[in-house]
């Protein structure tokens, strides 16, 4: 059994994460180390759902007790704090989604895994299983992808890497600049547009909603004809978690590098400056530490204070 430490239980995808490693009895929550918003009741409740051994008083105790470390606190900006002790012992790391969200954090994370560490993650949706079935369908049948589009919701950043990952499952990496398109709005609510330019010639574009959750839709133009699929949000955690056991058990993974997941969080960065550009495209390898990024510590903020308990009384 794939001993898991828990560090930070902002979200839903602690309890939704331990419901799915229940059904797939193959690892499980040992431990939790908690320094974010949520209260002692809160990871009582948690420790009671799933039997957890201990809360820790210290990331390192917690780095030390089990196998590999999930990093599931929202502030992604404080990501690789909580992730050091596991990467101290040699130790993989899950790392929820967004890895990060700025340049100099995107370049401290290929420091790290130059120097050995593991880092595995992030969006359940680049691993979904309609995504794994759709590529598993030989090239002749489906043709060669040319264009992707696909949809989001809730919010920019936190939601949208969704979607740009599900991109990079189905493009792989090359993405060369990023145009913002604009935006439609009504209700209070807004979507925006953005197109993204592979140096393969392929491309895709893709759309944030931020004020209401919108289902991942992709649709995928190939050199054959036109596939549209809507991913099935109650299989998303299983599809990730197979791939993550897969890693840990030594056995055939679809886990994607590193460089592949920093690659979404460029894209997004690219497509802010765009955006703050007025529309120009912005090239990835223009990137820099002065264009817009995103604040994690802004959204752990937003998210606390709209966030209800949710495992006090589990």
């Amino acid at each position: 059994m794939i001993r898991i430490g828990a560090v930070n239980i902002d979200t839903s995808h602690p309890l939704g994460f331990g419901e799915a490693l229940e059904q797939m009895g193959r690892a499980k929550y040992v431990g939790v180390y908690n320094d974010s918003f949520r209260g002692k009741e809160e990871v009582n409740g948690f420790m009671r759902r799933f039997g957890l051994v201990k809360h820790c008083d210290s990331l390192e105790e917690l780095a030390d007790m089990c196998d590999i470390g999930f990093i599931h606190g929202c502030n992604w900006d404080d990501h690789l704090r909580c992730a050091q002790p596991f990467f101290d012992r040699k130790k993989p790391v899950f790392i929820d989604k967004p890895l990060v969200g700025n340049l100099e954090d995107c370049r401290r994370v290929e420091e790290l895994t130059a120097n050995g560490a593991i880092i595995l993650g992030c969006s359940s949706v680049r691993y979904c299983y309609e995504i794994q079935e759709y590529l598993n369908r030989p090239i002749e049948e489906r043709g060669e992808t040319v264009q992707l589009f696909g949809t989001s919701g809730v919010d920019e950043f936190n939601y949208g890497i969704h979607i740009v990952e599900a991109a990079g499952a189905l493009l792989g990496t090359g993405a060369s600049w990023v145009k913002y398109l604009g935006r439609s709005h009504a209700d209070g609510k807004y979507c925006e547009s953005y197109y993204v330019q592979y140096e393969n010639g392929k491309s895709f574009l893709y759309n944030t909603f931020t004020g209401i959750w919108q289902p991942f839709s992709i649709t995928v133009m190939t050199t054959r004809t036109t596939h549209a699929f809507t991913i099935d949000s109650s299989r998303l955690y299983t599809a990730l978690l197979e791939q993550i056991c897969n890693y840990m058990e030594e056995k055939p993974s679809l886990l994607v590098s590193v460089t592949a997941l920093l690659e979404s969080v460029k894209i997004m960065l690219a497509g802010s400056a765009s955006r703050a550009a007025l529309g120009r495209a912005v090239m990835l390898t223009e990137l820099n530490p002065t264009l817009p990024s995103y604040n994690g510590g802004r959204f752990l903020q937003d998210y606390a204070a709209s966030a209800g308990a949710m495992y006090a009384t589990l």
